[in-house]
């Protein structure tokens, strides 16, 4: 009897794509893929554990796959970042899971399923890392590329380079073989991603090489290209007029800089500075390239001085898409052993603080767009607004402003022209110009 799997996917879209590969493995290996968790003979949850809110989350969701058990669930697995970190505590504190399998395991998911089941045949497809070996979980107009695995940072707030290991970059042709299989497939736009995708290729090439590989994408049937988790001290003027100069490459940059206090990022081990961050946002500013970016508040003598610096970067340079989070202490880190550490209730505080504050741009900036026309990226409809969804090019998906509009017809996956004509919080809404 062939065996159902579903699998859960927490965490970003980097732990997205191993879900992918992992999906295409177990297809190959015989079994049925199942989006009905109640029906599924064996659960694979693939964790996140980053951060603190991370681990809980998983946590959550591994107890409540657990009592799937009482149904068709047979075998529970835990794969990903929270058995690669914590092996040992999480094997003690769920026995209801039957195996544990960390972050360089997915290959052999197909071998160890079969185990579990008193089986010991080997599959007989291939193991090519380099080879597209994924099932696409997005809509199908886009996918993640994911460029590298693995960091070299060594932030010491950050617990990536002790679970995902050092950096290590996929070749250019084989990430232009990729592209060009997800194009065939329907994919329009490759999202590329990467712990630091602006360090590409240094481990393979002895040079950092986003720019040639975005080069060697752009001869793809991909039409757009879009930019994640780029670091500030190496979003270049080479990469900046890449973007600009590349029609294929979308006028967009997420470049996360967790602080601009010269002395938080020191003890961070952040390599940008204040001044150097200031002059790369005014460059990209004026040159009409949108920009995410990701601050941390609550990092360890952060005082209130070293925060209002923050909460005035925020106000003056007002990026498109802000993500904030708090610090977590995560033990085994550096950061951890600091003076200063900073009270949650606090944190909090200054989340809310910043959220407020990138809430107020966004409102000034959606009322500025009332009247124009942008190129929108119809995606899905809202039934309960009775509206359809989509985005511009200046905003990514799941995470950036949506644009909700009215039109008698739209293919998912095509562009139409919107005329904006309110917003509704950080949304936009408008009508289809014909």
């Amino acid at each position: 009897m062939r065996k159902s799997v579903g699998v859960i996917t927490l965490g970003c879209d980097k732990n997205r794509v191993d879900t992918e590969r992992m999906l295409y493995r177990l297809a190959q290996g015989g079994f049925d893929i199942t989006n009905d968790y109640s029906s599924a003979n064996v659960l694979i949850v693939n964790t996140c554990a980053f951060i603190e809110s991370a681990r809980k989350e998983a946590i959550d969701v591994i107890l409540a796959a657990a009592d799937y058990k009482t149904n068709c669930c047979e075998k529970l697995i835990v794969t990903g970042c929270l058995p690669q970190k914590h092996a040992e505590e999480v094997k003690n504190g769920f026995p209801e899971v039957d195996c544990f399998l960390g972050t360089d395991d997915y290959d052999s998911i197909c071998e160890v399923i079969y185990g579990l089941y008193g089986n010991n045949i080997k599959s007989t497809y291939a193991k090519r890392c380099d080879a597209l070996q994924r099932i696409v979980t997005t809509p199908l107009h886009y996918a993640y590329l994911k460029i590298a695995d693995g960091c070299d940072n060594r932030c010491t707030f950050c617990t990536i380079p002790s679970i995902r290991g050092g950096y290590r970059s996929r070749t250019i042709e084989s990430l232009v073989s990729e592209a060009q299989e997800l194009a065939e497939q329907g994919v329009k736009e490759l999202i590329l991603v990467a712990q630091d995708t602006t360090r590409y290729g240094m481990d393979l090439y002895g040079k950092y090489s986003l720019v040639d590989l975005i080069r060697r994408l752009s001869n793809t049937d991909i039409q757009k290209i879009r930019l994640l988790y780029c670091y500030p001290e190496l979003v270049t003027d080479e990469l900046i007029e890449e973007i600009l100069s590349n029609p294929k490459v979308a006028d967009y940059i997420d470049v996360p800089i967790q602080h601009i206090d010269d002395a938080v990022l020191k003890l961070m081990n952040r390599r940008s500075r204040e001044n150097d961050i200031k002059l790369l946002f005014s460059k990209l500013r004026s040159k009409g390239i949108a920009v995410r970016t990701t601050v941390m508040v609550g990092f360890p003598q952060e005082t209130e001085e070293r925060f209002e610096k923050l909460c005035d970067f925020i106000k003056e340079y007002a990026p498109e898409h802000v993500g904030v989070f708090a610090y977590s202490k995560e033990n085994g880190t550096p950061s951890a052993k600091l003076h200063g550490q900073i009270a949650k209730k606090v944190k909090s505080k200054r989340v809310e603080i910043i959220g407020n504050l990138h809430f107020e741009n966004c409102k000034k900036r959606n009322g500025a767009m009332i009247g124009k026309v942008f190129k929108v990226l119809y995606e899905d409809i809202d039934y309960d607004k009775n509206l359809f969804v989509g985005r511009t090019e200046y905003d990514a998906p799941d995470i950036d402003t949506k644009v909700y509009f009215t039109a008698d017809f739209a293919d998912v996956g095509e562009f139409y022209n919107i005329k904006i004509t309110g917003y509704e919080g950080y949304d936009l809404l408008g009508e289809l110009v014909k």
